[in-house]
């Protein structure tokens, strides 16, 4: 490895503390000009005085240019750093968990930023976001093969991340044959999904910690699970006892997956699906007079630019608002939210006024992160970005 990467005096700072981003400012390009990188290439990083102190790959296209992959000089990022590395997040995953359904790999988190991989038993979902990881592709089925022997491994390269950095979108199937479906199992609840077609790597491991909270809670009560997509929630809820599940999405194909999901789990009777704009949903459900006791909200991020937080903000008002005046005089809601860029305090503001808005008084009971799978990283602020709220909405 002989390319260099130079930063400017005092620019190391962030990468000292444990950040594993390099901004295209924070560069000495009259040494190390960006340029001269080949897109996707590794390199040494080194301090404003010439020492090296880590190894990156680079995207000078990019305002994030470069992101590290080793603190060791000495290492690149090859075949044997991502077994190592994999064995690395697949210890931490079997601590945590006693059957193979979790996300393995959480990008910045498990040190291998750009990289997502989820597991589902012996199929394998993985997501190469950035330039970086893309140029890895053959290491990184090699490792997984050397590692865990999967079954399946499907590559989901159709992600937002991706076009960012200009690269193709397509899903391709690397190993063995698939029909696109995925079984898993999540706080005793069976599911299929599509890995193929559906959201992301088709399904939503980050929320199992507050779906067990909620799961708790739910026994005789009427549930309304808005943007439900297969059922995560909903479904769950039926499981463990709701007496009745309304869930809420405008895909078609979701929610033809949740009532499949009912079904292989014995609830379809207490499930039922509406194919609808959430927004128009929430309406509709009021002018007919409905009620609910418990009301979810798991919405797609409504804010996924700095620019975006005002008009965003107002979104997440305006959908609690209107979930809460589904709840009857004492009801619960859970809301959450996977932008971001929405601090987790201006969730609690969002919640607050939508109660006095609708002259309610609201408790906070029960305050979600992302599960222990998707770690986060202490200097990256960016890798905690699930805030889900159990709040208690009730009249004098």
């Amino acid at each position: 490895m002989t390319q260099r990467l130079r930063l400017k005096k005092n620019a190391d700072r962030r990468l000292k503390a444990g950040h594993l981003w390099l901004y295209s400012n924070e560069i000495d390009i009259a040494v190390t000009p960006l340029k001269g990188f080949e897109a996707g290439a590794q390199a040494l990083v080194e301090e404003a005085n010439g020492r090296a102190i880590g190894v990156a790959y680079v995207n000078p296209n990019s305002l994030i240019c470069a992101r590290v992959v080793s603190r060791d000089p000495s290492l690149r990022l090859d075949r044997s750093l991502l077994v190592h590395r994999f064995k690395q997040a697949l210890g931490l995953r079997q601590r945590l968990f006693d059957k193979p359904f979790y996300r393995l790999i959480h990008g910045e988190g498990d040190l291998l930023p750009g990289l997502v991989i989820d597991r589902f038993g012996d199929v394998l979902v993985v997501q190469l976001n950035t330039l970086g990881m893309d140029r890895l592709r053959d290491e990184i089925v090699d490792a997984l093969e050397k590692v865990l022997k999967p079954r399946v491994i499907v590559l989901r390269n159709d992600s937002s991340g991706r076009r960012l950095e200009q690269l193709e979108q397509g899903v391709e199937v690397v190993k063995g044959e698939f029909d696109g479906e995925i079984e898993l199992e999540e706080n005793g609840v069976r599911f299929r999904a599509s890995a193929v077609d559906g959201q992301k790597t088709g399904w939503f491991y980050d929320h199992r910690v507050n779906r067990a909270w909620l799961n708790g809670l739910v026994q005789g009560q009427r549930v309304l699970d808005v943007f439900s997509y297969v059922g995560g929630w909903g479904v769950q809820a039926a499981a463990h006892g709701a007496s009745q599940v309304v869930c809420v999405d405008s895909s078609a194909r979701a929610l033809e997956a949740v009532a499949g999901n009912a079904e292989l789990n014995g609830v379809a009777e207490r499930v039922s699906t509406l194919e609808s704009d959430a927004f128009e949903a929430l309406a509709s459900l009021k002018a007919a007079g409905e009620q609910f006791d418990i009301v979810v909200l798991d919405p797609p991020a409504f804010i996924r630019k700095r620019k975006d937080i005002p008009n965003g903000e107002r979104a997440y008002g305006r959908l609690n608002r209107e979930a809460m005046r589904l709840l009857g005089r004492d009801g619960l809601l859970v809301s959450a939210s996977c932008s971001m860029h929405l601090a987790p305090e201006r969730l609690v503001d969002v919640v607050r006024g939508a109660a006095r808005h609708q002259d309610r008084h609201a408790q906070i009971l029960f305050d979600g992160r992302q599960g222990p799978d998707h770690p986060v990283h202490p200097a990256i602020p960016e890798t905690a970005y699930l805030k889900a709220l159990g709040v208690r909405v009730f009249r004098d």
